[in-house]
């Protein structure tokens, strides 16, 4: 009975939003540095699909993917710091990174900060009551607006469809670019002297936020909120994404997705967080991010006997924002960075 009262609720929070448009599927070659060679006919799915999932194998394999250029343009204007992402798209707004600073009063020990990942679609407000709390617990902290969100959201969109959406190579680099945006930023709080730095993220900002943490060495710990190993599977699953599966749908299976995506993925990197601290997440009820896949993510850490600590939220993943589901999940966050930084 609980749990047919947080499904149905779940269901209501997805349905506020009625501008969910479903895309056309492409492969995105143009978005990835495939294999050199002239672009497959476009009728040649298997030839195009094959030369993605090449690119993303190799992509997991390179410890480089993931490393941003050093970042000296950085400008600070009352709580707002800006600087260029590490890689360009063809939207000039996406191509400047901005966050909003909440510095804390802190005394003589180590300086700790936070960097904040909200979750997909938020808006400017979303995550800002957080980092207000942790400023006031003497944790500071820096919001980034994800890729294609806030002012960084070209005009024609009304979502953040360009992060995840049917298009392949384009989603693979949205959140690679999330990732060297968040690398950027977390040396922008070290040149503060931050001595101890942990990173928060929520949804789609948890699976960035581990990725970061899994190739950053600055980080000091993880607080990750609604987990999966997976990209695809969640896409593929979850009800926030029916939209994106139908464009997808036809087009490409599950497995075939699940290899594409899996250098925006946390499985393969889960290795690289044994010395990082982690608060894995979930939420009981969660119809967005599976139950099973947090699950899978949990047991994975305790297989390789990953440094963690789990906490089950009692709700799903939309009212994990409702009262009292918000207060009691900021609690764990902080508290858990509150011991660790």
């Amino acid at each position: 009975m609980i749990s047919n009262l947080f499904y149905a609720w779940e269901r209501r929070l997805v349905a506020v939003d009625t501008n969910r448009i479903v895309r056309p599927f492409e492969w995105g070659l143009d978005w990835i540095d495939a294999q050199p060679g002239p672009d497959p006919d476009p009728e040649d799915d298997e030839t195009a699909g094959r030369r993605v999932a090449q690119f993303a194998d190799r992509a997991v394999s390179d410890s480089e993917w993931f490393t941003a250029a050093p970042c000296q343009d950085y400008t600070v204007e009352g709580d707002t710091v800006r600087f260029p992402s590490a890689i360009e798209t063809p939207h000039h707004e996406n191509n400047t990174v901005r966050l909003r600073y909440f510095p804390a009063d802190q005394g003589a020990g180590e300086r700790r900060a936070t960097l904040v990942l909200p979750q997909w679609n938020s808006d400017p407000g979303a995550h800002v009551g957080l980092c207000q709390l942790l400023a006031r617990v003497g944790i500071s902290a820096l919001r980034l607006s994800l890729p294609y969100h806030d002012e960084r959201m070209p005009p024609e969109l009304e979502r953040a469809d360009y992060i995840v959406s049917p298009n392949i190579g384009r989603t693979l680099h949205a959140n690679r670019q999330a990732v060297l945006d968040a690398r950027r930023a977390i040396a922008w709080l070290a040149a503060q002297g931050y001595e101890r730095i942990g990173i928060l993220g929520t949804s789609l900002g948890s699976c960035l936020a581990m990725l970061t943490a899994a190739h950053e060495p600055l980080v000091n710990a993880a607080a990750l909120n609604h987990i999966s190993p997976y990209f695809a599977d969640v896409v593929w699953e979850g009800i926030s994404t029916n939209h994106v599966r139908a464009g997808l749908e036809g087009s490409i299976e599950l497995d075939l997705l699940r290899r594409c995506w899996m250098p925006i993925s946390p499985q393969p990197y889960i290795d690289r967080m044994r010395g990082t601290p982690s608060l894995l997440i979930y939420a009981r009820y969660d119809l967005s991010f599976p139950v099973r896949l947090s699950r899978q993510l949990v047991a994975d850490f305790t297989a390789r006997e990953i440094p963690h600590e789990v906490a089950v939220m009692p709700c799903g993943h939309y009212t994990i924002g409702k009262t009292p589901f918000k207060w009691l999940d900021g609690y764990k966050l902080v508290q858990f960075l509150r011991r660790h930084l």
